[in-house]
């Protein structure tokens, strides 16, 4: 039997049941990387040697009785994680021989679990792309079209999970990028609330790996059923053991309804600052249909929606201020002289990505408290729906396109240009108020390529937006292995 493309869930049944080993799984998602990963370039750094003896380990654990949740199973980790004895690099040349000497928290939480770690997956150059090419590892090409990106930050991570690279995976996510590469590639993940899963370890280099959360930025898990990111978000979630662990523990509450007649659902497919192709379109309306059919209350509109156009100028200046801290200070001074010589009009989104790389504390406080009154307009609108479901980015994957200047590339959105940036609005829609949000497949495009949407869910009630992921699989299915 061929073990690679089934779900973690599955594969914990089969060795719960002896019908397989770890060392068996180990072997076979090893060799399915040799073979076909030469086209893929997924795996950016391999760790064969400690995945054999670790799944050795879990077959003598197993052996005398013990059943952790993801005990022999194989994974990938994102690049950008520690692992001990491993280079972190973030695709950034100058740090290629850096490699730290203590796991990230959540490595070592998947290590605790009992998972197998296969190796490292590829990003793009300090995390900033929704396409993963760096010149160290090269570019890591989407399995359903090679000519095509397999998306960023997280590409590698699901273009590893398409391919059938082990059953699961662990990415981040600050401009869509678990969502973003999950809708490329066929697969699901899902976008934590902000602060639910400790981060501590996934940190550029050389950067001390303290217990902090950067503004906007969560891990998350990648898998190829709903039920497996549950089952991942369950390892993943909980407070660092240095600071909030010492004093408190997790439960997360129950998902509000567990039949899809149930729920309420406000389903979104315009944005005012960007078109939305006719193959996302037609994915967010399967869904819709899907829901309706199902017994779901759907509404295409409503009052308690906050201001899409100031969410998104919002989450520009609260993103891109974080780039702005950390630019040499002559590059910012030039910033800063760009920004004073826009008009008082100028209100577009690249005017907001300016005026954000260079935001004075004062200024970045007043957003933080508009932040918060958004928070609250999606607090009274979760009290009438239980879900809001909406594109994750305009289109499907999109061809290779490395031009080093992205203000010059474009996205062709059935046959017309938008600024390539723009394309992160529908990402910003959850992260900017910390919202949970998971990627689920909804479908092909014409052309055969994957389609994928976004169940944005109620602050800390992740297990919302998961359950209505997974009664959604139920219905119209879900991942696909690349033909």
């Amino acid at each position: 039997m061929e073990w690679s493309f089934l779900a973690a869930e599955e594969l914990s049944a089969a060795l719960r049941a002896g019908e397989v080993t770890s060392v068996e799984l180990t072997e076979e998602a090893i060799a399915r990387i040799d073979r076909d990963d030469k086209v893929i370039n997924a795996i950016c750094v391999p760790d064969f040697d400690r995945a054999r003896a670790a799944a050795r380990s879990a077959d003598q654990a197993r052996a005398r009785g013990e059943d952790r949740p993801l005990l022999g199973i194989p994974v990938t980790v994102k690049e950008s994680y520690n692992i001990a004895g491993l280079p972190t690099t973030w695709g950034m040349p100058m740090h290629r021989n850096y490699v730290p000497s203590e796991d990230a928290v959540q490595v070592s939480r998947l290590k605790a679990a009992g998972a197998v770690i296969l190796g490292k997956t590829n990003v793009p150059f300090m995390l900033r792309d929704w396409q993963s090419f760096n010149e160290i590892y090269g570019t890591t090409n989407n399995p359903w079209d090679h000519g095509r990106t397999s998306g960023g930050s997280s590409g590698g991570s699901a273009a590893a999970l398409a391919s059938g690279f082990g059953a699961l995976s662990i990415g981040s996510d600050l401009a869509g990028s678990l969502r973003n590469p999950a809708h490329f590639c066929g697969v699901y993940a899902h976008k934590p609330t902000f602060g639910l899963v400790a981060t501590r370890g996934m940190v550029p280099p050389p950067a001390p790996a303290l217990p902090v959360d950067g503004d906007l930025a969560v891990c998350g898990p990648m898998a190829r059923t709903a039920r497996d990111l549950t089952l991942l978000l369950d390892v993943m979630a909980g407070p660092d053991p240095l600071t909030l662990g010492i004093a408190y523990h997790l439960t997360l509450p129950p998902a509000r309804h567990q039949r899809l007649s149930d729920f309420r659902v406000l389903v979104l497919d315009e944005h005012p600052l960007i078109a939305t192709g006719s193959a996302v379109r037609a994915g967010v309306n399967r869904v819709a249909d899907a829901l309706v059919d199902g017994g779901a209350r759907v509404e295409r509109h409503s009052p308690l929606l906050p201001d899409l156009t100031e969410a998104a100028k919002l989450y520009a200046q609260l993103m891109f201020s974080n780039a702005g801290a950390r630019i040499p200070a002559e590059a910012y001074e030039q910033l800063r002289t760009r920004a004073a010589g826009l008009s008082a009009g100028d209100q577009g989104l690249d005017a907001a990505r300016l005026r954000g790389m260079v935001l004075s504390h004062r200024d970045w406080i007043e957003a933080d408290i508009h932040r918060e009154l958004h928070r609250h307009s999606w607090r009274r609108l979760f009290a009438e729906f239980d879900a809001v479901v909406c594109p994750i980015t305009p289109i499907p994957a999109f061809p290779h396109d490395h031009n080093p200047n992205p203000e010059q590339r474009r996205l062709d959105i059935d046959g017309v240009e938008y600024p390539y940036v723009d394309q992160l609005v529908w990402a910003g829609l959850a992260t900017m108020p910390g919202l949970p949000a998971t990627a689920i497949p909804a479908g092909r495009s014409p052309e055969g390529l994957p389609v994928g949407v976004q169940l944005i869910g109620p602050m800390f009630e992740d297990r919302t937006p998961l359950r209505l992921a997974e009664l959604l699989e139920q219905k119209i299915g879900g991942f696909q292995a690349p033909q």
